[in-house]
């Protein structure tokens, strides 16, 4: 008989979402008159741009071809998308180059992925709160984790530490964070760099939110802070930058002279190693996607894309107003589609999830779900429909606490 892997019985259930859908589903069998809102989940709602559908529509038509038609891709992607991507880092000031990029089906694989290439000894770093990949992917593995204090004392942007006996080997930062809102400014991101090369280890950076950032003086990539291609891989994805949550694109930065340690304690480069991992394990993004996400990075589909990132801030916007109007404190809502929002009178963030559920007929994610600082704050989101939107904090507005 086969054995398992039994670091997959030390992970928790994931009852955050599933918790959550049995609530709402109770709230709707026993209250068919009410309309509920939501705005817990992190999806979006506006559809893909007119320049990627185009994009896709011809891609469609060339596989109906057979001088156009294509079979089995590069597992690391089309040459066109590299360069597309390549451009659009160099409007951020940041020199790669295309073979240091590597094309997925989402932010989320790869984060979850990356960990292959890393030897289960490494020491682990998270804040927490968290987006809970970075943590589960690393107790399949049997990785010691230590928890970095991510809190209202920090403004939910934790610095490197200064007081920890065990240095760790691996880190993981998200800016725009999922899901605090809270993003690091040049300085603090600097602060972090300089850490990671004072002490070997290296960051992975979760930029997916990155197009949600508007003030010209907060970074969108850790590379363009100095130093950082010696330690650092980027993911980035362009689910929530373009609406492919349903048609799966994303990309990862694996920097050439970024290198960790094989057990003889020679240093081995990590773009090699992720690039057998994706050519052994991945069998590449379909051409028609690539396409479609290779028209997101023209001129006509940024200027589509923006309209689309215009609509939900302006969504996050109202909802920070109504925080503001109630005399909540909250982070996130200006370069982030997340607002983290401390629960009045101090309510557990499963009984004011209860409580906005059944007064207002508004969902949104408990705190709690994403670690233990995360208890006695609620994350909504900005991806709904505007006018569902209005009419739910016209109802948060019309609340006492």
């Amino acid at each position: 008989m086969a054995f398992i892997n039994d670091n997959y019985l030390e992970l928790q259930d994931s009852y955050l979402f599933s918790t959550i859908a049995k609530k709402v589903n109770e709230f709707v069998a026993e209250h068919p008159e009410k309309k509920l809102i939501r705005m817990g989940i992190g999806d979006v709602t506006r559809p893909l741009a007119p320049a990627v559908l185009a994009a896709m529509h011809t891609a469609v038509d060339e596989m109906g071809q057979k001088e156009t038609f294509k079979g089995y891709g590069p597992e690391q992607g089309y040459d066109f998308l590299h360069q597309a991507v390549q451009s659009y880092y160099e409007q951020m000031g940041v020199s790669l180059e295309t073979d240091e990029i590597f094309i997925s089906d989402g932010a989320k694989s790869d984060v979850g992925n990356i960990t292959d290439i890393f030897g289960n000894e490494n020491i682990i770093m998270v804040p927490d709160p968290v987006y809970p990949v970075y943590v589960d992917t690393n107790i399949m593995s049997g990785r010691e984790i230590i928890y970095l204090d991510s809190n209202a004392n920090n403004d939910f942007l934790p610095l490197p530490p200064t007081d920890l006996e065990v240095i760790p080997d691996i880190i993981y930062l998200c800016s725009p964070n999922n899901p605090t809102g809270s993003v690091y400014n040049r300085e603090q991101l600097t602060a972090w760099v300089k850490y990671a090369l004072d002490h070997n280890s290296i960051i992975l950076y979760d930029a997916a939110y990155e197009c949600f950032i508007h003030d010209a003086s907060l970074p969108r990539s850790i590379f363009e802070i100095e130093g950082a291609k010696e330690c650092a891989i980027e993911f980035c994805s362009l689910s929530k930058t373009a609406g492919f949550t349903g048609t799966r694109c994303g990309y990862t930065v694996v920097p050439k002279s970024l290198k960790a340690l094989n057990s003889d304690g020679d240093e081995i480069v990590l773009n090699k190693l992720w690039l057998r991992r994706q050519t052994t394990k991945f069998n590449g993004v379909p051409y028609i996607i690539q396409r479609g996400a290779a028209a997101v990075f023209t001129a006509e589909g940024q200027s589509q894309i923006k309209e689309n990132i215009k609509y939900y801030m302006e969504n996050a916007r109202i909802i920070a107003a109504a925080m503001k109007a109630k005399g909540i404190e909250y982070y996130g809502g200006d370069n982030s589609p997340y607002i983290w929002l401390k629960c009045p009178n101090n309510m557990k963030s499963w009984d004011f999830f209860d409580y906005l559920l059944n007064e207002i007929a508004v969902v949104g994610t408990p705190g709690a779900g994403f670690g233990n600082n995360g208890e006695g704050f609620f994350r909504l989101t900005a991806f709904g429909d505007r006018n569902a939107t209005i009419e739910a904090m016209e109802r948060f507005k019309s609340l006492n606490f």
